[in-house]
């Protein structure tokens, strides 16, 4: 019986989806006509020359990168390469940034990047850093909002899936890591139906240093084996506390969409972080060995480096009492979301009819009054009475995600009715709501997770486009729509198309990272080890089969241009120094027949191509940026011998023999 109501609910939902779909693709008007009229250009111009209100960050998804947009206007900015190689930067490809893909599992040059979440001061936005999560092989990233460059990957051992990161917690203590499919601990070669048996789930807390950013990996939790799939940390009271999604508490390895939703209420995990470092003060940490990838990159030297890690911390919650709790929560949560109180933790059951908000101070007076309902794996479960403090009745179909204006209001994203829900904390009321295009995922308010939300402007980020934009084949673009939220309802003002797939996506105020930006880098202050501060400096080096060039680039040319005495078979590396001291003017650097992609060098830094030439022959190199009237004149050549010739090795401006 229960089983056939199951499959009924489930297609329901199917249908329910299946209809918004086919509606979102009825009655669009054709032309040159939109969505759009009145005021709405106004209020999202920025007229030519100034700059966007905020920044806006927003996941790549399946592009392993981040997009860079400004708020109003919708205009892309940056594109911000973290897991995934990028041809236009040479980020993968050139010597000194091969190292950030580094795994345990060998250099992978892909993944799929969900959560960017900024760094916080006393829960408020601080535009230092913002961090985001590969989630196919796991890892966190660390991108220095100075430079708008990745300067760190961590990778995350004892998970599989890396979904639930990397929220922070109030002043950036740590980032936070919930395996999203849990494996074998210690992972090994085991029957997938022994599931329930040698599966176990990782909370992974990755500390963070208040000065530099750099990343460590201070502890991990052992739980149950189910999936846990997002997380926000407390605030404010809350603060020393973070809150982790579960689903599949029935602990089921197939057909997940029916076995892993049977169960009324799943929970949210409640994570004592503080008590968890008395723990580990008091020695209850087990050094469990690993294997894991730790990739820093140095801005002095302009390169990075990886280091592989052995052991990790983990706690067992049966040997730590008040570590950890649960918290049921209906139908398989999705997000789970903390108010700028820090009161109210939000949790959105993907199939549950009602909103369910949990209250921090009910929370602690079960946990005192031991209300409990049971225990799973020495975790005790607090009755669902005792801890409830609110629930939203029929908001809306599919709630996925919530955020807050700071005005006592909160929003959130209804995937199937494709829609964003307005409604009152403590009064739990619905307000106001507005449709989306369509299928609507994650959304954002700038500071929407912080103690101090600014609340003017909503980012919902649609999952399904289909009559937006132009049509552009069998692939469409995902889409982000902008609501101004500043007056009592919600008014759609711009639509946009983004890069790859946003799931999250986090927006600060510009000012707080405008006075930070920088700008060049200091041509003294270059520590590469194969840095040319001059065209004097220049040279190129034989090492057995290595050849070092050493050169520099300014506008318009190369130093040296003309190279000789490179044979087949050597591995040639082009180490090349940008001497600009400008804003803005990058050059660029390709080579014929490199199997790699272009460098493309930043004022005052230096990057590093190998070419290993299979043919004889004279080969051209050239500038890829354009920096100047002279542009197209910025080139040279290198003459490759065959490999058993006499060549001498000669290079510069001219081709003078330097011996």
């Amino acid at each position: 019986m229960k089983s056939s109501f199951l499959l009924k609910t489930i297609g329901g939902f199917a249908l329910l989806l299946a209809l918004s779909i086919f509606l979102s693709g009825c009655g669009k008007p054709t032309g040159t006509g939109g969505a759009l009229s009145g005021d709405e250009a106004a209020q999202v111009y920025v007229a030519p020359g100034q700059y966007d209100e905020f920044y806006a960050f927003m996941s790549g998804g399946f592009s392993g990168q981040i997009g860079v947009y400004g708020l109003p206007s919708g205009r892309l900015l940056r594109v911000i390469p973290i897991f995934s190689v990028d041809p236009e930067k040479g980020y993968g490809f050139n010597e000194e940034t091969k190292p950030m893909l580094n795994t345990s599992f060998g250099f992978v040059p892909w993944d799929d990047a969900h959560h960017p979440e900024l760094s916080q001061t006393d829960g408020q936005t601080d535009g230092r850093w913002i961090f985001i999560n590969g989630n196919n092989t796991p890892r966190i990233a660390r991108v220095d909002l100075s430079t708008f460059e990745t300067a760190e990957i961590i990778e995350i051992p004892n998970s599989g899936g890396n979904h639930s990161s990397p929220f922070t917690t109030e002043n950036t203590e740590y980032v936070v890591a919930g395996t999203r499919f849990s494996i074998p601990y210690p992972q090994k070669d085991v029957a997938i139906n022994t599931y329930a048996e040698n599966f176990k789930g990782t909370l992974s807390f990755i500390s963070v240093d208040k000065n530099s950013g750099r990343m460590d990996v201070a502890f991990q939790v052992l739980l149950p084996a189910f999936d846990y799939d997002l997380a926000h940390s407390g605030k404010g009271n809350s603060h020393g506390w973070t809150f982790f999604t579960s689903y599949n508490t029935e602990q089921s390895s197939t057909l997940m969409e029916v076995n892993a939703s049977k169960n009324d209420k799943d929970y949210i995990a409640a994570v004592n972080w503080k008590k968890a470092e008395e723990y580990i003060k008091a020695g209850k940490g087990h050094d469990i060995p690993a294997n894991y990838a730790h990739n820093v990159y140095d801005e002095s030297t302009h390169m990075a480096t990886s280091t592989m890690k052995k052991t990790v911390k983990v706690l067992i919650p049966s040997e730590c009492p008040g570590l950890v709790y649960f918290l049921p929560t209906p139908k398989s949560p999705h997000g789970v979301d903390v108010d700028p109180t820090g009161e109210y933790i939000v949790g959105s059951g993907k199939l549950a009819a009602d909103l369910t908000v949990h209250s921090f101070t009910k929370m602690l007076s079960a946990i005192e009054k031991k209300a409990f309902d049971g225990e799973v794996d020495g975790v005790p479960i607090i009755k669902y009475e005792e801890v409830v403090g609110g629930v939203v009745t029929k908001p809306g179909l599919g709630p996925l995600h919530t955020e807050f204006d700071g005005k006592g209001y909160a929003y959130t994203t209804f995937f199937i009715s494709s829609e964003v829900v307005k409604w009152k904390l403590g009064t739990w009321e619905v307000v106001d709501r507005q449709p989306t295009f369509y299928s609507v995922g994650h959304l954002m308010i700038p500071g929407g997770d912080s103690k101090k939300p600014d609340g003017k402007y909503l980012v919902a980020l649609n999952k399904i486009t289909k009559d937006r934009y132009l049509p552009t084949g069998p692939e469409l673009t995902q889409s982000a729509q902008l609501y101004d939220i500043s007056g009592d309802k919600m008014k759609l003002i711009l639509d946009f198309p983004t890069i790859g797939e946003p799931h999250y996506a986090q927006g600060i105020p510009a000012s707080r990272i405008i006075e930070r930006s920088k700008k060049f880098y200091k041509i003294e202050e270059n520590k590469h080890p194969y840095r040319a501060l001059g065209e004097k400096e220049t040279k190129v080096e034989r090492k057995g089969n290595e050849v070092h060039v050493y050169m520099t680039t300014i506008r318009s040319h190369f130093a040296p241009d003309n190279i000789e005495g490179v044979k087949v078979g050597d591995k040639v590396y082009f180490h090349v120094t940008n001497l600009e001291q400008d804003w803005d003017v990058p050059h660029g650097f390709a080579m014929q027949g490199a199997t790699t992609a272009e460098l493309l060098i930043m004022p005052g830094q230096t990057e590093t191509m190998l070419w290993e030439p299979k043919r004889e022959g004279v080969f051209p190199f050239y500038c890829t940026d354009f920096c100047s009237a002279l542009h197209q004149e910025m080139q040279g050549y290198v003459r490759v011998s065959a490999a058993n010739s006499n060549t001498p090795l000669k290079w510069g401006l001219n081709v003078k023999d330097p011996s």
